[in-house]
């Protein structure tokens, strides 16, 4: 049974959504808290909602509040994690058919 009838379509999409909004979020947050010298979400928090499938929100996030925009570990390492995870899913919809 191919993964996206078994955790249906809209499921999917759903969870998409979710955590690409969590990523630009928590990008937001991060910035908004170094301004102000408090308490920071950890990096590995923000590297992994973006590897969890928030890579569109991370970079929208990245750049839409100027945020980690000098640290090669996120401007080359959320493109690159999103690219990935564009590359499973086309190569799962490629061979489950």
């Amino acid at each position: 049974m191919p993964l996206v009838e078994a955790l249906g379509l809209k499921n999917i999409i759903i969870y998409l959504l979710v955590i690409n909004i969590s990523a630009f979020l928590a990008m937001g947050i991060d910035k908004w808290k170094a301004k102000r010298g408090a308490w920071r979400i950890p990096e590995a928090t923000l590297m992994s909602l973006v590897l969890l499938g928030g890579g569109i929100g991370g970079i929208a996030g990245m750049y839409t509040f100027r945020h980690k925009t000098k640290k090669p570990k996120f401007f080359l390492g959320f493109p690159i994690m999103l690219i990935m995870e564009i590359g499973i899913v086309i190569y799962i919809l490629v061979t489950t058919k």
